[in-house]
Order: structure tokens, then C-alpha cells, then sequence
């Protein structure tokens, strides 16, 4: 028997049990369907992480202090008062690969404007931050040398702590606001950034003068942290060895002392994120694929259900010169059918729900081709694991028996 002459058998055998064939085929469609709505969802959510953070410069290298025990308790990285703004000036100074380098101290607090107020994050900073951050100044100016030294109290406003304030398209430049009941002048507002591929509102913060956040409002002499860019992102290693050396000189570490802070590149971090989403990707493909099996439960509950039902037809087939392979082969090219054709219909409403819960979450599916290969090739191996025991049977069945069965 050639194989056009088991294909079209094997169409006729389904269009005569349509409905069946479809319930039987449901279960490979919803598994297919799962298994690509959610690694298009995560391969889509990897990808505008990791544009969102290449966004804020892939040559960025923060500097962070190591958490700090006391009792076995971790208190924490934020609790360390391990970095100083000499730290600062010792790698703007010696680090002959880094372009550009500021203190970061921050701050929680109400900010106020006559009978508005809101919360947000107070980020004390030099004038580079907002290069390094890829920061743009929409209206007024950033402050300069002699305001960073006087600890003015001038400040920089996100969006979003403009919109709480005083209105969404307003300009509040030359007003000044309270912040933990201090006023401050607006010299300058961000333009808007919106939100990150991990949530998080990146217009809801204020800018101001390191020297002011440190001494007026946190009320500390070290800083919370240290960010700089290198030269180039080629040099993004070297600029990183660089400004271990200096800190570790500068805190006085010995060879046998481990660093009390943590030096990383903004290219390591993104290659950090992109092989946590992608193993949560696979991990819930994994998870999703668990309903392809029970498609192929079904698949063979209903190649079972064929043969019973076909049995005296087998016979027949056998008696006019039917081989038992032909007989094997017309049944396996039945499940294989059912089993690729569920997995084409599960790629189709794969996408449509990708799509629609990506519109949802404002994150764009990404479908890779290796992906739809790799349905198709699941669902082959399912059609063929889970339909050759019932085509077997049906391959070993006497024709005798099989004629006389009713």
C-alpha cells in the first residue's frame, strides 16, 4: 500500500467522526496553544527587559556595598557605610577607563506643593548621573559645580511626581515645593522614560544635589551608592578591574580581605536577567506541556476505540492480501494526522492569545521559529509514541477473528 493511498484513508476514516476527531484533537491544540502563548510571552517579556535596560547604557558599571551582617542577621546593603564621596573622587581621578562618574544617595519622602503631596524617592547625584543614566533634561538645566558644594536646595522632577502635583503637560519650573518640609526650587524636569520591563515607574523620582540629599534629608556621611560609565562597552571590564583596585586601596583591604562592596556592569546585569527569564520561560513551557500529554492519553483512548470499531474492516483488508504493516501504517498515519493537525491549530490560537494577553501586559509576544519547530516535532512524537500500541494491536488481529467479530 503507498503512502497516498494511507493518507487519503486516513482523511476519509476522520471526516466520518468529525466532532470526535476535533474533541480528540482539543487536547493537543490547548497543549500546543499553552506551550507557545507562554514562551512567546517570555521570550517577549526577555527582550523588552533587556531593551529597557540596554536603554539606560549598556556601559554603565554601578557600584553597590556588600550586605552586612551583625548576629548572623543580614541588615542589608543599604544599612553599609562603606562608600564615602572620596571613593568618587578617587576613581574620577584614577580610573583611566571610566568617562564618567556620581554618588547616589537616597531618600523617601512626602513632597508637598501647596494642597498636593505625594511619596517618592529622592536621588541625590552629581551632574554626570544623568548622562550615565541616559537621563534628558525636558525644560530648565541641571545644577551646577558651586550648587553641589553650597548644598543647595534646588531639585530636578520626573514625570510622574509632576502629574501627582501639579497636572498632567505642566511645567512647574521656578516653583518651588517642600520636601520633608524643606523647600526646594524645580530648576529642570526629566523627560518622561516611562515604565521598565521589570514595572517599575522610572519618572517617579526627584533629582537634587548629592551634598543636599546626604546633609539635609538623610542626614548621613557615606553614600548609598556609586555609578559610572566606561569609555567604551569594550572597556567595560577593564573599567571594572579599574575601580576595584582604587576602592579596594581606598577602604584599605588586605589580599586575604574580600571586598566589602560589589562592582557590576550594566552588560552583566542584562546577561544576569536574560538567563533568569529564560529559564522561568522554559520552566513554564514545562509546565504547559503537561496537557500535551494528556492530548496523547486521548489520542490513543480514541486509536483504541478505532480499531474495536473497525475491527471487521481489518479483517477484510487482511483477507484480500493486507499486510500487517499496511494495517500498522494506515492507523499510525491516522494518529500522526490528528496529533500535527492539532498542533497547526494550537500554533494559530498560540499566537491569537499571545497577542491578546501581550496587549494586555503591553508586552509585544515574540514566537521564534525554533519554537514552532519544535511543536510540530512534539506533536510528530506524540502521534507516534501514543498511536503505535493501538496500531500494533490492530496489526496482530486474526483475520479470522477479525471477520467473525461483531
Amino acid at each position: 500500500m503507498n503512502y497516498s493511498n494511507l493518507f487519503r484513508i486516513a482523511i476519509r476514516a476522520l471526516i466520518r467522526n468529525k466532532l470526535r476527531a476535533f474533541l480528540t484533537m482539543l487536547g493537543i491544540i490547548i497543549g500546543v496553544a499553552s506551550v507557545i502563548a507562554m514562551l512567546a510571552i517570555g521570550e517577549g517579556s526577555k527582550v523588552n527587559i533587556t531593551k529597557e535596560m540596554s536603554g539606560m547604557g549598556t556601559n554603565m558599571v554601578m557600584v553597590m556595598p556588600n550586605m552586612q551582617r551583625r548576629g548572623g542577621v543580614s541588615l542589608g546593603a543599604s544599612s553599609s557605610m562603606v562608600l564615602k564621596y572620596s571613593d568618587v573622587e578617587a576613581i574620577r581621578s584614577e580610573a583611566s577607563s571610566v568617562a564618567a562618574v556620581s554618588p547616589e544617595v537616597r531618600a523617601n519622602g512626602q513632597i508637598i506643593y501647596g494642597n498636593q503631596n505625594t511619596q517618592t524617592t529622592i536621588y541625590g547625584v552629581s551632574e554626570d548621573y544623568l548622562k550615565i543614566r541616559k537621563l534628558e533634561i525636558l525644560s530648565g538645566r541641571i545644577f551646577n559645580y558651586s550648587e553641589l558644594k553650597s548644598m543647595s536646595k534646588v531639585c530636578i522632577l520626573g514625570q510622574t511626581v509632576i502629574e501627582n502635583l501639579f497636572g498632567a503637560g505642566a511645567n512647574p519650573v521656578g516653583l518651588s515645593i517642600r520636601i520633608k518640609n524643606i523647600p526646594f526650587i524645580i530648576i529642570g524636569i526629566l523627560k518622561d522614560k516611562g515604565e521598565s520591563g521589570m514595572g517599575q515607574d522610572q519618572d517617579d523620582l526627584i533629582l537634587a544635589p548629592y551634598s543636599t540629599v546626604q546633609r539635609r534629608l538623610a542626614a548621613i556621611d557615606y553614600i548609598n551608592g556609586i555609578y559610572a560609565s566606561a569609555v567604551t562597552e569594550d572597556q567595560s571590564a577593564e573599567a571594572i578591574s579599574e575601580i576595584t583596585g582604587v576602592l579596594r586601596r581606598t577602604h584599605k583591604l588586605k589580599e586575604t580581605q574580600e571586598d566589602d562592596f560589589r562592582v557590576m556592569s550594566q552588560s552583566e546585569l542584562i546577561s544576569t536577567v536574560s538567563s533568569i527569564t529564560s529559564i522561568l520561560t522554559i520552566l513554564l513551557g514545562a509546565i504547559a506541556g503537561i496537557s500535551l500529554l494528556v492530548g496523547g492519553i486521548g489520542i490513543m483512548n480514541i486509536m483504541f476505540v478505532s480499531v474495536t470499531e473497525r475491527t471487521r474492516e481489518i479483517g477484510l483488508r487482511m483477507s484480500i492480501g493486507g499486510r500487517g504493516r499496511d494495517i500498522l501504517m494506515q492507523f499510525l498515519v491516522e494518529s500522526i494526522m490528528l496529533s500535527t493537525l492539532g498542533g497547526a491549530l494550537g500554533v494559530v490560537f498560540g499566537y491569537l492569545i499571545a497577542r491578546g494577553a501581550g496587549s494586555l501586559i503591553n508586552i509585544p509576544p515574540v514566537i521564534k521559529v525554533q519554537t514552532v519547530i519544535l511543536a510540530f516535532t512534539v506533536c510528530f512524537a506524540i502521534g507516534v509514541f501514543f498511536g503505535w500500541y493501538p496500531a500494533r494491536k490492530a496489526a496482530n488481529l486474526n483475520p479470522i477473528d477479525a471477520l467473525r467479530y461483531e
